[in-house]
């Protein structure tokens, strides 16, 4: 059986514990991984069909 605690404040404590992680950590890292392997792409599509060309 869990140790549960019966006012809630060790859960309301982990709560904002993961909110913090989520918006200060985990967020920025995801924006920064995202738009980094979508210019990794753009970049190795260029390398392989060349530069955007006119027409």
């Amino acid at each position: 059986m869990k140790n549960t605690p019966t006012d809630g404040t060790h859960t309301k404590g982990r709560e904002w514990l993961s909110l913090l992680f989520i918006t200060l950590v985990f967020f920025p890292v995801l924006s920064i991984v995202c738009v980094g392997g979508y210019g990794f792409a753009v970049w190795m599509l260029q390398l392989i069909f060349g530069p955007p060309g006119h027409g």
